[in-house]
């Protein structure tokens, strides 16, 4: 799997919203309102809002009220997979969407 680079992350993600399978009943959504703010809401809990610094391979969000870490984005036979602070598969991307459909 490839990991995705910084300027590829920056048009992946600011922006957009992302749908994410973690293998719940719902998917986790993260909307990347700019290349320091995130947001996201994971299946069952309220909604956090994320300081953001994009680096070369990853970027690191540190969840206002919540963890901190390190994340990646691989890509490989059309599948986009998040690989978490642990350096394991997390979820894969079922949606992009432009823009805040979610209402952040």
């Amino acid at each position: 799997m490839d990991t995705l680079t910084d300027t590829i992350l920056a048009v992946l993600m600011i922006g957009n919203t992302h749908y994410v399978d973690i293998g719940a009943a719902s998917d986790a959504v993260i909307f990347y309102e700019t290349e320091k703010t995130a947001h996201m809401t994971l299946p069952g809990e309220g909604a956090l809002v994320g300081d953001m610094t994009v680096y070369t391979d990853g970027y690191h969000v540190a969840w206002q009220g919540g963890p901190a870490g390190d994340w990646k984005i691989g890509h490989e036979a059309g599948v986009f997979t998040y690989t978490g602070p642990d350096g394991e598969a997390a979820g894969t991307i079922t949606k992009i969407v432009p823009g805040n459909p979610e209402g952040y």
